[in-house]
């Protein structure tokens, strides 16, 4: 493959972790983040069942990671909702973790090249990432977590209320624009930790 080609599209279940208020620290600081951050997705995608082999290698973003998983009948889609998400708040809970993460869920076709990965679905999951009403939403919530799902996951998933799912938690409220589209993303805030963390800003 030469740098100017591509794979054909690859579906994916697209899982991206984002570190709130991370520009704020030092490096020394950042460094330690970077490390708790990797330790606690692998922890919770194992814990979860989602094995090596059924995901690409992580792909690094500096104050968050990208994690692109594989249509394989062992990680339905539900599983994202029923057991990653709980599980990586729990493990954020219990490990009295500083961390507070915004995390976005999407699924649709990624391309390949030697550079890297890309493709209108990691458009639309990093604008939902960085929306100003995700942002803001989270900033006046003192949970550890808050996720946005897109439309094609709430449409595909969690109208459906399937056990462990509940449609209800999900809010309308997340809207950007790509390639000329409206893409509309859910907002699911969970519950804070006994403990609260202090909300901090971008």
């Amino acid at each position: 493959m030469t740098a100017l080609q591509a794979t054909p599209p690859h579906h994916r279940v697209i899982l991206l972790v984002d570190v709130e208020g991370s520009t704020a620290r030092t490096n020394a600081a950042k460094a330690a983040l970077r490390c708790a951050l990797y330790s606690l997705i692998e922890e919770c995608l194992i814990k979860s069942g989602i094995r090596e082999e059924w995901r690409d290698p992580f792909i690094d973003r500096g104050d968050g990671i990208l994690v692109l998983i594989h249509p394989v009948d062992h990680v339905p889609k539900t599983l994202l909702l029923t057991q990653v998400i709980p599980t990586l708040e729990t493990l954020l809970c219990e490990r009295g973790h500083s961390l507070r993460l915004r995390v976005v869920l999407h699924a649709g076709e990624v391309h390949y090249d030697m550079r890297g990965c890309f493709g209108e679905s990691l458009d639309i999951a990093f604008r939902l990432l960085d929306s100003v009403e995700f942002k803001q939403r989270f900033r006046r919530s003192k949970a550890p977590l808050m996720l946005v799902v897109s439309e094609d996951i709430h449409r595909a998933v969690v109208r459906h209320g399937y056990d462990g799912i509940d449609p209800q938690a999900f809010v309308r409220g997340v809207y950007v624009a790509v390639a000329g589209q409206m893409c509309v993303g859910w907002v699911c805030g969970p519950a804070p930790c006994a403990a609260e963390p202090v909300t901090t800003s971008d």
